[in-house]
């Protein structure tokens, strides 16, 4: 349980660095691109260290899947509530980039969309340097396998991408149809919804469904190249968003506004009757 309790220290500490974020850019709205760095980073450095639980927890710490899954789900969960759902993920800025959101311009969502990175990145580092303080068996362990770590592709690039594609058109399709509900409602759901799709595809790409976490997750880890992996991690999920939100709205709004799959025709007809009697005057 030691290893345990040493975890669930880390992810309070990463969370209070996102809740002061937060607190800080209450004082400075302009400065709002730190909420995706933060946001990025507090996701990208907790689930690392989840996938240590998973790679060693079981067999250095007795943790077995039914923690791993609940401690996914718990990460998730905070991360909703405290750096907002969207927070940190790519396909979440050019979604709002797409659907012509307020304040969704293109200087802003390249903006975003470099703090995601830069924040994930931020996020390995963090939890490499967490590891290399060993403080349990679990960490020691791990810090002595992160040289060689192993990829989260397990399957070909094609598969890869179709696994990806398809988690994230059901994701989003979900995201969108609630996106107007309140954040109790969309947050457990969110949680719930990636905690069972990354389980599930645990054995093909993890579904990570987010490009900047890939990016710390797998991009560092040999087995497949470069351009493997921004196919798979990158062009999957950014695809299937951008097909949930076609199929949603039955236009894309940034790049065409004729509805091609909806009919824009009112519902309600005029009654017989009222039509006669315009007829007659």
């Amino acid at each position: 349980m030691s290893g345990l309790n040493a975890s669930i220290g880390y992810f309070l500490t990463v969370l209070a660095v996102g809740l002061s974020v937060r607190a800080l850019l209450r004082k400075w709205p302009r400065l709002g691109f730190l909420s995706e760095l933060s946001g990025s980073l507090v996701l990208a450095a907790c689930w690392l260290e989840v996938q240590t639980i998973v790679e060693v927890g079981q067999w250095a710490g007795g943790l077995g899947p039914d923690v791993t899954v609940t401690m996914l789900f718990l990460v998730l969960l905070s991360h909703g509530v405290v750096c907002g759902g969207g927070a940190g993920n790519p396909g979440m800025a050019l979604l709002r980039f797409l659907s012509l959101d307020e304040g969704a311009t293109l200087p802003t969502t390249v903006l975003a969309l470099a703090a995601q990175f830069l924040g994930a990145h931020g996020g390995l580092l963090a939890a490499g340097y967490y590891w290399r303080m060993e403080l349990t068996d679990m960490h020691l362990i791990k810090n002595l396998m992160s040289s060689s770590c192993s990829s989260s592709l397990l399957v070909s690039p094609a598969q890869g991408f179709f696994t990806e594609f398809i988690c994230a058109l059901g994701f989003y399709l979900v995201h969108l149809s609630l996106r107007r509900r309140s954040a109790l409602i969309q947050v457990p759901v969110a949680a719930v919804l990636l905690t069972f799709m990354s389980h599930s595809a645990s054995g093909y790409t993890s579904a990570y469904i987010n490009p900047a976490l890939a990016y710390a997750m797998t991009f560092q880890c040999s087995g497949s190249t470069l351009g493997q992996y921004a196919l798979v991690y990158w062009l999957g999920p950014l695809t299937g968003m951008t097909v949930a939100l076609f199929l949603y709205m039955g236009h894309i709004p940034r790049i065409f506004m004729k509805n091609l799959l909806y009919s824009q025709k009112t519902r309600f007809r005029v009654p017989k009757a009222e039509q006669g009697d315009k007829k007659k005057k």
